[in-house]
């Protein structure tokens, strides 16, 4: 027990390596706790800081010490599971599909072309959120302008909420390019601890689409990949680290080579798709339906689903 309480009182400064100037240059930065040392990396260090390798390497690795970051047990990891929350689409079989619902602690993805329902997906989910805690807060970072005050007021007062409440709960920020994209998803982290802002769940609407004009040609493509991945790890960390729900919307392509079968391709290649927890590709269905197929998925099987874009928001087919 002493030996807890021992390390929950260690700070930045007691670090091997950081005096007072490292630790303001570490806060400045958003590191701001040891976990978030914990999870860097020495470049992201270095970077930050200017420190040599060998002490980013040494702050890096006390920092995980003194927060236990080894090997536990698989019961250890299913006692930590409890405290998933899982937050409603408004459709029934939409949940199901998902086992439950939009998951915090991991990022979740909807790909597909435009009008398939993936912005209204998002909208959706920041009244639900905001239904299901009367103090939570949701982030939506917007990149091409899809926000709508007036489709949350819609959806809020179909949930039973005061719609003008509902809006004062839901930090909305416009990125006009890649590099503010990145940085207000750092930001996030400032509404938490600063802010004291009770934030459960992050929209990225949509995610490629900035990376898609700026990087242009082949010879752009590995630089925008490692940028992307950059990207996606930083929402990885904002959803495990305050046990956040992210949701992120993708655009597509169609693959000229394919003869056969839906050419439909989601952007950013294998960056996304395997730092995404669950993958969702949306399509228009027959008589203004939409289909959400589960296509990956750490727990359940792959599936599909049908329903209806509502004035309340997402309903089931009747």
């Amino acid at each position: 027990m002493k030996a807890e309480l021992q390390m929950e009182k260690l700070n930045l400064i007691d670090l091997p390596g950081v005096g007072a100037a490292t630790a303001e240059k570490l806060e400045q930065a958003g590191y701001r706790d040891l976990m978030s040392i914990a999870v860097s990396t020495v470049g992201e260090l270095i970077e930050v800081t200017g420190v040599t390798e060998a002490v980013g390497r040494k702050m890096i690795n006390a920092a995980r010490d003194s927060m236990k970051m080894g090997f536990e047990t698989g019961t250890q990891v299913l006692q930590r599971r409890q405290l998933v929350n899982k937050y409603s689409t408004g459709s029934v079989a939409f949940d199901n599909l998902l086992g439950g619902g939009f998951e915090t602690g991991s990022i979740t993805e909807c790909f597909g072309e435009f009008g398939s329902g993936k912005t209204q997906v998002g909208h959706a989910l920041c009244v639900n959120v905001l239904k299901n805690d009367p103090e939570a807060y949701a982030v939506y970072i917007d990149t091409e302008n899809t926000f709508r005050p007036e489709r949350i007021q819609q959806m809020a007062t179909a949930a039973g909420l005061d719609s003008e409440e509902a809006l004062s709960r839901i930090m909305v920020a416009r990125a006009f390019n890649s590099d503010h994209q990145m940085l207000l998803t750092e930001k996030v982290d400032t509404l938490i601890t600063e802010q004291k802002k009770k934030v459960r769940l992050v929209v990225v609407d949509s995610l490629t689409a900035h990376f898609r004009a700026e990087f242009i040609g082949r010879g752009t493509l590995a630089e925008r990949q490692q940028k992307l991945n950059r990207h996606m790890h930083d929402l990885a960390k904002v959803a495990q680290s305050n046990n956040i729900c992210v949701y992120v919307t993708n655009q597509v392509m169609a693959k000229p080579d394919q003869f056969f079968g839906d050419p439909t391709q989601a952007i950013g290649g294998h960056v996304v798709a395997h730092a995404s927890t669950f993958r969702i590709y949306l399509r228009k269905g027959k008589k203004g339906t939409r289909v959400a197929k589960l296509i990956d998925s750490p727990m359940h099987p792959d599936g599909e689903c049908c329903f209806e874009v509502q004035e309340g928001g997402l309903k089931d087919l009747v």
